[in-house]
């Protein structure tokens, strides 16, 4: 200790031990939480805001998933039904509606978002089962995809 910190005071804990730590751990995390995003996903990526979700476009590959996930709960809840037009996103808010049109053919389908994924490949979005066949898609195709107001 040098003659400038001799009569500096020192900073004193009430509590030592486990409740001193405790309280240490805690103030921590509160401070690290208050820096997370509100609107990052599960995975830690950026969610698209709800708002500009109507601006969002985005090319890239499609493919599609069916009777292996036919029944089983999808993100939003619902069970997942490869009958209907829907879809699965990694970023836009579950319930968005997207125009999602094959660049190869010029067809295109409305979807809804109500799935997290494509997980790897490459890929920027899974349709359902009839949302591929409505864009004539073998296994995948090259899309653009634009969510609806």
């Amino acid at each position: 200790m040098n003659e400038r910190n001799k009569y500096r005071p020192k900073a004193q804990f009430p509590c030592n031990g486990v409740a001193g730590f405790s309280r240490v751990v805690l103030m921590s995390a509160l401070a690290l939480s208050a820096s997370i995003p509100d609107y990052a996903s599960a995975h830690g990526k950026k969610q698209v805001d709800v708002a500009k979700a109507i601006h969002h476009k985005q090319v890239g590959k499609a493919s599609w998933y069916g009777p292996g996930f036919d029944g089983k709960k999808t993100a939003s809840g619902e069970p997942f039904d490869q009958n209907r037009l829907t879809a699965a996103h990694p970023r836009l808010p579950l319930g968005t509606r997207a125009k999602v049109i094959n660049l190869y053919n010029g067809k295109e389908v409305e979807v809804t978002i109500n799935d997290r994924g494509p997980h790897g490949g490459g890929r920027i979005i899974d349709l359902s089962r009839a949302a591929a066949r409505r864009l004539a898609m073998g296994g995948t195709a090259r899309v653009s995809i634009e969510a609806m107001p």
